[in-house]
């Protein structure tokens, strides 16, 4: 009897999962639809206003549009929300957030080590490549909608808010979290460092004459592949890059062996000697001991926690919604081994729509406490945008692969411009060649100056830190990390509420 109800039990699953696929697509043209009539809507108004986003079309600008309007409408009114129902979002936002962290946790993180398994990849190009890609995944999603179905805007508010999080903010947090020291790895820090100024800069150049030209949305795509091309030829590089710094590597080992102390890996683990040891793929075990813990966690859905302290059971009932939405959508590739690509492709899905409901919920929640869209923009905004980074990050930082969380880090900012912005861009002008129309796009780039040297300060800020600290990622980096964030958090937003000089122009009423 209970082989027959666990047999139904599993078609129902799998019937579950297949709906899934479906209702994800479902979901987008929904969102995408209820998208376009509100920019319809808009322009239908009488009032004359630009956009503080990248892409503006209006000259004779007065007001911007507030950011609540690029997204659906919840069905309430701004009094109706401060009458109780922003108690609705403030729930939501937190479920999404939750959402984030399991399904990072208990699928995406397992399923890109099995994916750097079978590929045979190191931590630092895992996370450079689909652990950024996956966790930008919300960016791409929110451009993709606004160019081709709402016609909106690109903005690059959002880009530098959630670059600087991702890049202060998230190391801080792997810092002050991690259970060990890392020491990182100079080439993966170099080498994705050296590519995000690469495309910071190419962003600059692009941007410089006001407009976009289809030749420079290509150029700006095409240099991810040239990443992705050094990727490949990772191990190569490493070679060459070990070969030019053999002499400062010996100078440094020999003062290293005579002035070392301490042991290298202390008892209690508070030590790590490296965050991306050399492994046989073939050799490894795909199942560790964490992942059996985890597992094992994973499949007490159906059981009452009886040895829970009762906080804990508490909590177990708050979560059990999220465990068992994530429990049937996405197969855990623990436990199916063959089905890490399929895990994969949930997750991304799962991410791209929990962040994108967080950033329509924290919107709401700022637009009901009337906090400026210029600060929502460098701060809740940005930090909805970046949670798949930031909880990924940290979980993989926890696990003792320093490179992977940081590489990631740094690679999905590379993503977001080179992709979530050349890709749209690209597709936008050849539609408008194919047309007859001009072949380029109008920018509104006086805040470009800023744009470029918040981006590029504050990875200089980061590797300088690193290289200072000899490259360990410990609570001291946290601590200098986090307050390097909030200075530039200050600075940044008494120059959006056009403090120093006039920067944005005020909000449309509505």
């Amino acid at each position: 009897m209970a082989m027959i109800l666990r047999t139904r039990f599993r078609k129902y699953v799998r019937s579950v999962r297949a709906a899934m696929f479906m209702g994800a697509v479902l979901v987008y043209f929904f969102s995408a639809s209820s998208s376009q009539k509100l920019q319809t809507d808009i322009k239908d108004e009488s009032l004359t206003f630009t956009s503080r986003h990248l892409l503006a079309t209006k000259s004779n600008a007065s007001c911007i549009p507030p950011a609540v309007d690029d997204f659906p409408s919840d069905g309430f009114t701004r009094a109706d929300r401060r009458q109780g129902w922003i108690a609705l979002h403030i729930i939501g936002s937190f479920y999404c957030f939750m959402l984030l962290a399991s399904v990072c946790d208990d699928f995406f993180v397992p399923s890109v080590k099995k994916l750097c398994r079978k590929l045979r990849l190191s931590d630092d190009v895992a996370g450079a490549t689909f652990m950024a890609i996956a966790s930008s995944s919300p960016e791409l999603f929110i451009n993709s909608v606004g160019t081709f179905v709402t016609e909106g805007d690109i903005g690059l508010g959002t880009i530098v808010g959630s670059a600087v999080f991702n890049l202060l903010f998230v190391p801080a947090c792997c810092g002050l979290i991690a259970n060990s020291v890392l020491q990182l790895e100079l080439w993966p820090i170099t080498r994705d460092s050296l590519m995000y100024a690469v495309s910071v800069i190419a962003l600059f150049l692009a941007l410089r004459d006001g407009k976009i030209d289809f030749y420079e949305a290509t150029v700006l795509l095409s240099a991810y592949f040239i990443y992705i091309l050094v990727m490949v030829f990772n191990i190569p590089i490493i070679n060459s890059f070990t070969r030019l710094s053999r002499v400062f590597r010996r100078k440094k080992k020999y003062v290293e062996i005579a002035n070392e102390t301490h042991p290298l890996l202390w008892v209690n683990g508070k030590v790590s000697v490296s965050s991306s040891p050399e492994r046989d793929p073939s050799t490894e075990s795909d199942i560790t001991l964490k992942d059996c813990e985890d597992l094992e966690e994973s499949t007490k859905i159906w059981s009452w926690p009886s040895n829970y302290s009762v906080m804990g059971q508490i909590w177990w009932v708050v979560t059990w919604p999220v465990i068992l939405l994530l429990g049937i959508s996405v197969p855990d590739c623990r436990k199916h081994p063959r089905v890490y690509a399929i895990t994969f492709f949930m997750c991304v899905v799962w991410i791209g729509t929990a962040s994108y409901t967080a950033a329509w919920l924290i919107t709401v929640i700022g637009d009901t406490l009337s906090i400026p869209d210029s600060v929502m923009g460098l701060t809740f905004l940005a930090a909805g945008t970046s949670v798949p980074e930031a909880v990924a990050s940290v979980i993989v930082v926890n696990q003792g692969y320093g490179a992977m969380g940081l590489s990631s880090v740094i690679g999905s900012n590379t993503f977001d411009i080179l992709v979530c912005l050349g890709l749209p861009w690209m597709i936008k002008t050849w539609q408008k060649s194919t047309t007859g129309a001009k072949n380029y796009i109008k920018i509104r780039s006086s805040g470009l100056p800023y744009t470029v040297i918040s981006l590029l300060s504050t990875l200089v800020l980061l590797y300088f830190t690193l290289v200072v600290n000899k490259l360990r990622l410990d609570w001291k980096c946290g601590v200098v990390f986090l307050f390097l964030y909030l200075i530039f958090l200050v600075f940044a937003c008494l120059l959006e509420l056009n403090v120093f000089f006039d920067v944005n122009l005020p909000t449309c009423a509505h």
